[in-house]
């Protein structure tokens, strides 16, 4: 007989039913074994007797299945009996299904023989499955004396064939061939028939065919079915619709679904089993797995009253006895008929399927019934074939199910992947998406056994797939479109119904069988003998035969296909439950999310207003989950601090949303809400946070075991998921993984099907590990589960817990004494439960065994479920009452602490926004911002509302002090506030006392005060206890006065540096000055470029040398020097190894860039080019050994050695002797600057330790080295370098002078309100009281020119006293007084409080600002700033060089310098000439920022002088003035305002290079080490920004070359920086972009506001809205407008600086084509009296200073002129249209020129432009192009020579119209077009050389 279906050869370990698909899938080869038994002979008369088995083969069982027992009954369902005549043979299949249920066909083929009374029973103990058996009826012992019956009996004898393949066909011929042989008497032996029959080898599945013969001349072919997953039917299922009709059958399908009890009744044993076979097939893809038994025997009729569900066949004869069967339903085949009793419910199949089914069915069945009524009815359509018809209907059943379980796959959970997959199913959501919570048949089938069979088989993610899965997956859109197209159902069922008939019927036109059959009647002849007794010994030899051979063969498997089961699209809901009123309306969920949003904005008053609307929508489903996404977007780390009122608010949301939610939790709301009533929390006081859980308790679903475990496992499947889904090194195992799915989108089951497929390819240890990680996931899942569900079990006030006991869960779980005794006691609770009685009350302890055995049960099934290992489970039933008892002490203090809740209900607290890298350190303390005195804030005159004072809280972050608030008047709206400023400008914090604006309590202050003009003016609300506050003061006096420097934030920002560390480690310097050489060595040569070319090259230094700091105990630099003395130090010859590096690097700053640019020095004395320099670059400071403060390279005179540079810094303070740190191109004037000088003894006293005899001799030789000094700068100066004996400024009339001495001095007394007559009016060049020039217009140049010094000293009148006067009059000492530091410090505190008053003014009104002001003499100090810049601006345009020596040379002294270059270098007024100037002047030479700006502890008593503040200040007033000169914006100069105090760029930071160096700063900013991380350089960050957005850039920018600005400097025409006043309170200080530039106000109609239609317009407040943003100019309007359609069209938007720069281009070549003259006379044209000529200065007055672009209307002191009115209006109309490109201003010489591509290209004409201002060689296409193509950088040209032409020049040109241009990179060919030209290119360039 056939081999076990489920145990083919090639796999066997599959087992069992339940892995049917796998086991029949895996294709193989089995033995065709079979069994013959022949039966037994009964006794007389109808006596009943006992089947016995005669015979069976084989004798042993099979290894692999054992035999059936008590396969005697069902050979004889009704009774062995002995009958009075011959009956013919019977043929029926029986089922056993053994206790691994496993099937068993029992193929049995009955006949009678002669009854021999003496035959006795040989009975073989043994049997196994496959093997022949003979069953004997054994008769009802007759004893011997009995007399015979008077006629013949029969007695049945039954040959039976086991096995566990079902082919009915092949059992019937093969046991029908043996009945003929036997009665036919044909010449073959029995025993080998048998024999064949046992060894045949049969194919298994895959729907292969195989013939196979007995011997006996017979041929049978046996084909597979395709997939035997399938259940193969045959004809039983349209049999089964004949016998019942639709109806009835449908009754049964739903019966067996719902596990009730199904009995049929026939007198038919073959229709019993196929209408078994056709219920079952039915039920595909679910297997029935209760008791099903379709013949039973008439012995075991009493199985029909188990209690559990059955599917039996029993035979018509006992229909009386299934009459007292209460609960069964009984079906007749034989008259069709189905009772059900009235005790029984059969749930119907849900509407509209139900009516659906039904009328496919019908149109199935009864084509005809479409066309009973057509008048003209169609010839008779030919009827399907039964068979047909069989799979027809199966297939109407398939696609019902389809549709019933569409979208199954999606609410799978994967427990486990690994060792195997454990699948769980989500019922609730599945029904919830559905819409069939209610349905009763779809709640049982997924509850059924059956259903749970198909999730454990079919959920599994990788196996082979069958039409099913297809069907479920593809085909349900189709389905749903066919539902109104009964046609295109039709269609579809017999599709489908072709597939089904071809997966049984693979090959259709097979040979037809040919097996002998006997006679007709041949059972009524009398047989030649009884069925003989077969010789077992034959039949064992052939069947060992046979095993022999089949053991040698290799089996043939075929590889089973196992695939990815696909899931199909995600369910979408069939039907809309909930429909009608309630539908998913978008405005509906609108409300919702506005409501929510205004909530977490603190707009209460709005919420409040919508919550009505919101409860209603919160009865429809969509809304209910749109409320649970809203809040989830409000959740930050899994916490969200509310305020009481949000949290009332939210809590009162959640308990409506959870109210309407079943016990099931079908929509998935509580599952949702579950981690926010965990998230969302409130502070009841310090130490004592609620959570929402404590007051959402009271729903069902909470106590719902099945709602737990859905949520576990839905958490376990997304922690398994992740844990496959980690970075690729944790799973090299995935390489041939599907790369194409985005990791992020692939659901579990696609990883847990990737996982399953290489899991046979692991390594033993891999498996483990991947268990082993599995296996603990779930236990932490567990562990946050049993906390999870302490929250929400155990209530906030355990008196409460007679509620706790009436919840559905928990209460049928206790039992019912103790429920009462809790209810008799739970009155006395409430006052026991505070006092420390020394023992828990009696409840407590009951609610938490309630919550602890609940838990721990939950525990248990999960747990046990997911393979969690015992150990762990243990450790977690121990775990889980401390887990209760810590919460219910939690839970103590939140009740004792809630009832104590202030009933006045505090907004909720905004979080700011922080930058990245910024971390907060202490969150929001609750507190009051009050007003500041300023009067725009609080709603003064400007007419703003009252915006302060402002409740909210105040946030210290790494980087900024931030309050964030709303206004406390109710009728400003909800208006978010936000000031902040960075906690390194805190300049004072003192205590204060204040009334809180809305209960007027007094409490404790703090205001802050920042030299950002910020002031925090705070006080605390009453819940922020002292300690807090305290502690927040600490904090941010820790973050504003760090030990070191490295704690600041700029270096705490993506930094490895622990703060604190001791600022000197040797360790820290090694590293930075090994970076110094790391790069820059081979850069050296490239940088200096030309001026030293040497042929040598570089050896990079040596290890031991690198990174040698200087000695670091010596701090007397001198002795440190002397050792460095002897050589001239250049790069060839001089230099050790270790300074070479120091050295090369120093050439890559700032300073040299510049110096190259102004073509200052040189540093080698070997080229012949260096005696002609005046200056050289001297590398004597290079360790930092003469002055610490100075740059390493410095600018002297050639003629001075570096060991003589060493006594002259000895003169000066701080060692800053005077060095060049510019020179004007035009006279060749220098500027140079040192420190003062030192005081007579001052010098001793200062040089003590070096000197014999600090005398007068010292003083004296220090003196003379300084005039020797000063000497040779003199004589480096072209034009005083032979003169002598000239004429000083000492000639001037006393007329100028005034009565005090020769400068007189430039001293003003601030308070008399002008300048005293003793100001030294010649330098102011006009007489005092002249008025032409009232406004502080600087002298004619032409008053210098008669006599005139070489060289000025302007020093400090105190200081010059030492000085000998020249005594050959080359030099001339111009004392001034000037302020000092500490003035500037006390100045700016009262510009501070002017500006930023802190409390309101006595008398409002602009007057008491303006003398506030007045007193902080800050104007003052800029006037004399500037007067003393145009001074030696005026000087050094005229040929004079002019050192400026004041106080240390690190403050007054750099602004002076910086503003003098400012003036007279036009390249100093562009971006990137600002930037080098600020590096070189402020940060080079040594300006002491971190001191300055008191930046660590040790600076704190020095307090806050803001010296660079003050230049910028200075600056902005010349902006101001010449708003056309300036590339960069005003806005530029805020930004660095507040930045260069702010620390959170490390530019501004440390006192000098020497220290950055230490520090390893200096020459990071290179790049080498940078990866992506936050700007540490101001400049990076201005760059990047300047890419994205023009807010640096001036569009005014027209520069005049050669233009020298001469700024009016009286107080009168100064100008109050708007930095100081200017408050935007919507987003805090603009300057941090990516915080100020949040999201722009939607557009109004996209705005989520309920209620009236917005207008567009929109209010502006004053000091609240940034009106930059709110009304940008036009023409950053027009860039945004071009950036967002490029973006509307899919265009990459286009830099703006390009878009800006082809406008010009394209205005200037349209300006031309009109003739409007030449482009530089453009704007001078249009704007007459712009300041712009060199030497002629406004003489009329008020109208001079009204600037024509009306820039700044209340300019104009007086009357405007109608003239000025005509320009400004004039102006305004063309000065965007006459804009011109940057590049145009600075063309010094241009024209074409050939040009030799790089290697292998062609020569090419391009359009050269030299530029003598940026020093640059550029190109580009054609004379108009805008596009720069390329740019040679003069500094890099080495040499310019002749050249020769090489393949492709132009042929026509002159051989000497070639020329090369060497630079360190390559050397470039050029042609002109003739030889003139040439040298005319090769004339300017080298005199582009020269001057540099």
């Amino acid at each position: 007989m056939l081999s076990a279906h489920s145990f083919p050869i090639c796999s066997p370990s599959s087992t069992g039913a339940g892995n049917a698909t796998e086991a029949g899938s895996s294709k193989g080869w089995g033995r065709l074994h079979s069994g013959t038994c022949l039966s037994c002979v009964g006794g007389e008369g109808s006596g009943e007797g006992q089947g016995q088995i005669l015979q069976r083969f084989p004798e042993k069982d099979w290894e692999d299945n054992p035999f059936p027992q008590g396969i005697e009954l069902f050979c004889q369902p009704s009774g062995w009996q002995l009958c009075p005549e011959r009956n013919p043979p019977t043929f029926f299949v029986a089922v056993l299904t053994d206790i691994n249920s496993e099937r068993h066909y029992c193929a049995c083929l009955t006949f009678w023989e002669p009854a021999e009374p003496t035959q006795e029973a040989v009975c073989t103990e043994d049997a196994t499955e496959r093997e022949e058996e003979v069953d004997e009826g054994g008769p009802a012992q007759l004893s011997p004396a009995t007399p015979g019956p008077p006629g013949q009996l029969f007695a049945p004898k039954t040959l039976v064939l086991v096995s566990r393949l079902d082919h009915a066909e092949v059992f019937r011929n093969s046991l029908g061939l043996i009945y003929t042989i036997h009665v036919e008497g044909l010449n073959v032996g029995l025993e080998n028939v048998i024999g064949n029959l046992l060894t045949c080898v049969i194919p298994l599945a895959g729907g292969s065919q195989r013939t196979i013969s007995l011997g006996a001349g017979d041929r049978q072919v046996i084909q597979t079915p395709l997939a035997d997953s399938l259940p193969v039917s045959r004809c039983s299922v349209a049999l089964l619709f004949r016998q019942l009709g639709i109806t009835n059958v449908l009754s049964l399908f739903c019966a067996a679904l719902t596990e009730h009890k199904v009995l049929f009744l026939s007198r038919s044993y073959q229709r019993l089993s196929d209408a078994c076979r056709g219920l079952l097939a039915l039920l595909f893809p679910l297997r029935y797995s209760f008791t099903y038994v379709p013949i039973l025997p008439a012995q075991l009729l009493e199985v029909l009253s188990t209690p559990t569900p059955f599917i039996i066949g029993v035979n018509a004869a006992f229909q009386a006895e299934t009459q007292e069967l209460l609960d069964v339903i009984i079906a007749d085949l034989d008259g069709g008929t189905v009772t059900v009793p009235e005790c029984v419910h059969i749930p119907p199949l849900p509407e509209p399927l139900q009516s659906q089914t039904h009328s496919v069915l019908s149109m199935v069945l009864d084509p005809e019934l479409e066309l009973a009524d057509l008048a003209f009815p169609p010839p008779s359509t030919n009827a399907s074939s039964l068979k047909m018809q069989d799979k027809e209907l199966r297939a109407v059943f398939l696609r019902l199910f389809a549709q019933l379980l569409q979208g199954y796959r999606w609410c799978l959970h994967m427990v486990r992947i690994h060792p195997e997959p454990v699948i769980r199913f989500h019922k609730a959501a599945f029904l919830g998406q559905r819409g069939l919570v209610e349905d009763d048949f779809l709640m049982k089938v997924l509850e059924g056994m059956a259903f749970a069979g198909f999730v454990s088989e079919r959920g599994v993610p990788y196996r082979a797939t069958d039409l099913f899965d297809e069907l479920v997956a593809h085909e349900v859109a189709r389905m749903r479109a066919d539902e109104n197209h009964p046609q295109r159902v039709l269609r579809h069922v017999r599709e489908l119904a072709e597939q089904l008939y071809k997966n049984e019927n693979p090959y259709p036109a097979v040979a037809m069988h040919k097996v002998q059959r006997p006679g007709e009647a041949s059972h009524l002849r009398r047989a030649p003998r009884p069925f003989p007794r077969l010789d077992d010994g034959v039949v064992q030899w052939i069947v060992d035969q046979a095993a022999a051979k089949m053991q040698g063969a290799p089996p043939a498997v075929k590889a089973e296909r196992r695939t990815t089961v696909p899931s199909g699209p995600p369910m979408t809901a069939i039907l809309e439950r909930s429909g009608g009123l309630h539908g998913s309306s978008a405005r509906r969920l609108e409300v919702v999310r506005n409501c929510i949003s205004y909530v977490f904005e603190g707009k209460m008053l709005e919420a409040k207003k919508l919550l009505p609307a919101v409860l209603r929508a919160l009865k429809g489903r969509a809304a209910r989950r749109c409320l649970t996404q809203e809040l989830h977007l409000h959740v930050q780390q899994n916490r969200a601090v509310l305020d009481h009122q949000q949290f009332d608010f939210i809590v009162r949301i959640m308990n409506c949303c959870l109210q309407d939610c079943t016990s099931l939790d079908e929509h998935g709301i509580a599952a949702a809400l579950l981690p926010l009533v965990t998230a969302f929390c409130r502070k009841l006081s310090p130490g004592v946070t609620q959570f929402a859980y404590s007051c959402v308790q009271e729903h069902v679903v909470w106590s719902t075991p099945q709602f737990w475990e859905a949520m576990f496992y839905g958490d376990v499947q997304t922690h398994i998921r992740a844990l496959y889904l980690e970075p690729a090194e944790d799973r090299d195992h995935v390489q041939a993984g599907d790369v194409s799915a985005p990791e992020d989108e692939r659901s579990a089951l696609d990883v847990a099907s990737e996982q399953r497929r290489l899991w046979p390819t692991l390594s033993r240890e891999k498996q483990q590990e991947l268990v082993q990680k599995e296996e603990s996931t779930v236990f932490s899942q567990a562990i946050h589960y049993a906390n999870r569900m302490s929250y929400l079990l155990l209530p906030l006030d355990s008196s409460r817990s007679r509620l706790l006991r009436e919840r559905a869960g928990l209460g049928d779980l206790e039992s019912a004494s103790n429920s009462l005794v809790t209810n008799s006691m739970a009155g006395s609770v409430a006052e026991s439960y505070d006092t420390e009685s020394g023992f828990e009350d009696a409840e407590t302890c009951d609610v938490a065994g309630a919550v602890v055995r609940f838990i721990n049960r939950f525990v248990d099934k999960v747990c046990t479920e997911s393979g969690v290992t015992s150990d762990h489970l243990k450790g977690l039933h121990v775990m889980v009452p401390d887990i209760v008892q810590m919460h219910i002490e939690t839970l103590e203090a939140v009740h004792r602490e809630s009832k104590r809740l202030p009933p006045i209900q505090k907004p909720k607290l905004l979080r700011p926004r922080l930058l990245p890298g910024e971390e907060c350190v202490l969150d929001g303390l609750r507190v009051y911002l009050l007003p500041d005195g300023r009067e725009e804030g609080a709603g003064g005159s400007g007419g703003g509302p009252a915006l302060l004072p402002a409740e909210g809280a105040v946030f210290l972050t790494t980087y900024r002090v931030i309050f964030t608030g709303m206004p406390t008047d109710p009728l400003v709206g909800e208006q978010v506030v936000v000031r902040s400023f960075p906690v390194a400008a805190l300049t004072k914090e003192k205590r204060i006392s204040v009334q809180t604006p809305v209960d007027q309590l007094l409490q404790d202050g703090l205001q802050l005060r920042s030299c950002t003009f910020q002031l925090l003016r705070m006080a605390f609300d009453e819940e922020v206890g002292s300690d807090s506050a305290e502690l927040f003061r600490k904090q941010l006096h820790k973050l504003r006065y760090p030990p070191d420097i490295r704690g600041t934030f700029a270096f705490t920002l993506g930094s490895t540096h622990a703060p604190g560390r001791p600022p000197r480690a040797t360790k820290d310097k090694g590293p930075s000055l090994k970076t110094l050489s790391r790069n820059l060595v081979k850069n050296a040569k490239k940088t200096i470029g030309r001026q030293y070319v040497t042929r040598k090259k570089y050896s990079p230094p040596s290890w031991e040398h690198r990174g040698q700091p200087p000695p670091e105990d010596q701090e007397d630099e001198i002795s440190v020097s002397e050792e460095l003395e002897p050589s001239t130090l250049t790069p060839s010859s001089a230099l050790k190894p270790s300074d070479r590096m120091t050295m090369s690097s120093l050439v890559e700053r700032a300073c040299c860039r510049d110096y190259q640019r102004l073509g200052l020095g040189t540093l080698s004395s070997s080229l012949s080019r260096a005696k002609s320099e005046p200056f050289r670059i001297s590398p004597v400071n290079r360790m930092y050994a003469i002055c610490r403060s100075y740059p390493g390279l410095l600018i002297v005179p050639q003629s001075v050695q570096d060991n003589a540079l060493q006594r002259v810094s000895r003169c000066y303070r701080q060692n800053r002797f005077p060095v060049v740190c510019w020179r004007s191109g035009r006279s060749k004037a220098v500027l140079l600057r040192s420190g003062g000088l030192h005081g007579k003894g001052v010098v001793g006293l200062f040089k003590a330790q070096n000197a014999p005899s600090p005398g007068q001799s010292q003083a004296d030789s220090s003196s003379l080295e300084q005039e020797k000094y000063l000497q040779a700068v003199v004589s480096s100066m072209p034009r005083f370098a032979d003169a002598s004996g000239r004429n000083t400024l000492s000639g001037f009339s006393s007329a100028h002078v005034g009565g005090h001495g020769k400068w007189s001095s430039v001293r003003a007394s601030g308070r008399s309100g002008g300048l005293g007559v003793d100001v030294g009016s010649r330098l102011a060049g006009r007489d005092m009281l002249s008025p032409p020039q009232a406004n502080g217009a600087p002298p004619d140049p032409g008053f210098l020119q008669p006599q005139r010094a070489a060289l000025y000293i302007i020093g400090d009148k105190a200081q010059l006293k030492g000085v000998r006067p020249d005594p050959l009059q080359q030099w001339e000492l111009v004392p001034i007084e000037v302020f000092e530091a500490r003035q500037v410090k006390a100045s700016f505190k009262k510009l501070l409080k002017a500006c930023v008053p802190g409390c309101p003014a006595s008398e409002p009104g602009p007057a008491s600002f303006l003398r506030s002001l007045e007193d902080s003499e800050w104007l003052i100090q800029i006037h004399k700033l500037l007067q003393v810049s145009v001074l030696v601006v005026e000087l050094l345009d005229s040929g004079s060089s002019v050192l400026v020596s004041l106080e240390d040379g690190w403050d007054i002294t750099t602004q002076v310098v910086s503003l003098v270059q400012l003036l007279s270098d036009p390249f100093y007024r562009t971006l990137e000439g600002f930037r080098l100037l600020v590096e070189k002047e402020w940060l080079s030479f040594g300006h002491r920022f971190s001191h300055r700006g008191a930046h660590t502890l040790a600076g704190q008593s020095s307090g806050f002088t803001p010296v660079f503040l003050q230049f910028l200040d200075c600056v902005h007033q010349v902006h101001l003035q010449f708003p056309m000169e300036f590339e960069f914006s005003p806005f530029y100069l805020k930004f660095l305002g507040y930045h260069h105090a702010s620390r959170r760029f490390r530019t501004f930071l440390l006192d000098s290079d020497y220290e950055r160096i230490e520090l390893g700063l200096l020459y990071e900013e290179k790049g080498e080490r940078r990866g992506q991380q936050a700007c540490r350089s101001v400049w990076e960050y201005v760059d990047r920004l300047s890419k994205r957005t023009p807010v640096f850039y001036n569009y005014m920018y027209a520069p005049e070359d050669t233009e020298v600005l001469r700024p009016y400097s009286n107080v009168s025409n100064l100008k109050l920086w708007d930095f100081y006043t200017e408050e935007t309170l919507a987003e805090g200080p603009p300057y941090d972009w990516e915080l100020a530039q949040g999201p722009p106000e939607p557009p109004e109609e996209e705005r989520p506001e309920g209620g009236a239609p917005q207008s567009r317009r929109r209010a502006v407040w004053p000091c609240y809205d940034s009106r930059p943003r709110a009304q940008p100019d036009a023409i950053s309007r027009l860039l945004e407008e071009l950036q967002r359609l490029e973006t509307e069209l899919g265009r990459p938007p286009e830099r703006w600086k390009d878009t800006w720069d082809r406008v010009k281009a394209a205005q200037r070549v349209e300006a031309r084509a009109d003739g409007r003259g030449t482009p530089s006379s453009l704007l001078v044209s249009s704007v007459p009296h712009h300041r712009r000529s060199l030497g002629v200065y406004l003489q009329e007055g008020p109208v001079g200073s009204t600037l024509s672009l009306s820039l700044d209307s209340d300019q104009s002191s007086g009357s405007t002129a109608s003239s000025s009115r005509q320009a400004a209006r004039r102006s305004t109309s063309t000065l965007y249209s006459q804009f011109q490109t940057a590049e145009s201003e600075n063309r010094s010489y241009e024209g074409t020129l050939y040009k030799k591509g790089a290697f292998m290209k062609p020569w090419k004409a391009r359009w050269f432009v030299l530029d003598k201002t940026k020093h640059q060689l550029r190109y580009y296409d054609h004379r108009v192009d805008t596009e720069c193509k390329g740019v040679i950088d003069l500094a890099e040209v080495e040499a310019v020579a002749p050249g020769t032409p090489t393949m492709g020049a132009p042929k026509t040109v002159d051989e000497k119209a070639f020329f090369d241009v060497k630079t360190t990179r390559r050397v470039y060919n050029f042609c002109a077009q003739d030889v003139p030209s040439a040298q005319q290119w090769v004339d300017q360039i080298q005199s582009c050389l020269s001057d540099a």
